[in-house]
């Protein structure tokens, strides 16, 4: 088993135990966001980031992976969750400008941080993250009804994740590594948090941003598994033509999770963005 120093701690946010993997080392700190999963998706990487001198630090949303609380649709709404995450960096002590990583829903909330706040953002990634009109996705958008979230139960759902999961993980799916990520929607807690989350999916959220984008300075890289067949990496290519100061990292063979795919080379282009000066 190869050594790690990837650490799971605690801190509370609005009167709630919340949850978050890190490296205790000095650096800069670097948030890494996540969606519709858990901090689990960045666990692969933290070593590589603190290798390269940085503090990440991966946080669990209020009622996902093993943070306590429970989100609703508009507490899961993406402008909630990064107000959110000031919260949880002003808990953490966390000052002064940062770097932010997004996946999946939490690049939505990494693209409101960078141009809209709370958090001093100085420099964006998204690994295989929503944008433009890219999302909802279908397996997330019918959760948008009422009717089908009232009908689903946590044995459903939990169904519903494996194969999502599965398909996400592509050729590094295993069993046990399976089981892994799908551990906390054994929680109905975290099965109704995650339906909030699809509920209050919305591309408005980010088409919205992007005016400002097109005026961001900031240095930004997205990190794209070519194999997603959620979020697809010709909407990588429209955003690196249409975004100043973007630049593509493409990761052949990966797919939604490149992450567990390509640790090194994920971590690599990371560290090679917030590591610049």
């Amino acid at each position: 088993m190869t050594e790690t120093n990837v650490t799971r701690a605690e801190t509370e946010v609005d009167g709630h135990r919340t949850s978050y993997l890190t490296v205790d080392r000095d650096g800069p700190v670097v948030l890494l966001l996540h969606g519709t999963y858990w901090s689990r998706v960045w666990q692969p990487v933290l070593d590589g980031l603190a290798d390269a001198g940085l503090r990440p630090v991966a946080v669990d949303f209020p009622g996902m992976g093993r943070s306590d609380g429970e989100l609703d649709p508009q507490t899961a709404a993406v402008p909630a969750l990064a107000d959110w995450v000031g919260r949880f960096a002003a808990a953490l002590g966390i000052t002064g400008p940062v770097g932010v990583a997004g996946h999946d829903i939490g690049g939505g909330v990494a693209q409101h941080l960078a141009v809209r706040g709370p958090l001093d953002v100085r420099r964006l990634a998204l690994v295989n993250a929503v944008m433009f009109d890219s999302w909802p996705v279908p397996g997330v958008a019918r959760f948008r009804d009422p009717a089908v979230v009232a009908a689903t139960t946590p044995e459903d759902l939990l169904a519903s994740r494996r194969e999502a999961v599965t398909t996400a993980l592509g050729r590094a799916a295993t069993e046990q590594l399976i089981d892994d990520y799908l551990e906390p929607w054994h929680d109905a807690r975290v099965c109704r948090s995650w339906m909030a989350m699809a509920a209050a999916a919305d591309a408005r959220f980010t088409t919205d941003l992007v005016p400002a984008l097109e005026q961001s300075s900031l240095p930004k890289v997205l990190v794209w598994g070519e194999d997603d067949g959620f979020q697809k990496v010709e909407y990588a290519e429209r955003f690196a033509a249409q975004i100043p100061h973007t630049g593509l990292v493409r990761i052949p063979g990966a797919g939604h999770l490149p992450m567990e795919n390509e640790p090194g080379r994920v971590a690599g282009a990371l560290a090679d963005l917030f590591t610049t000066r």
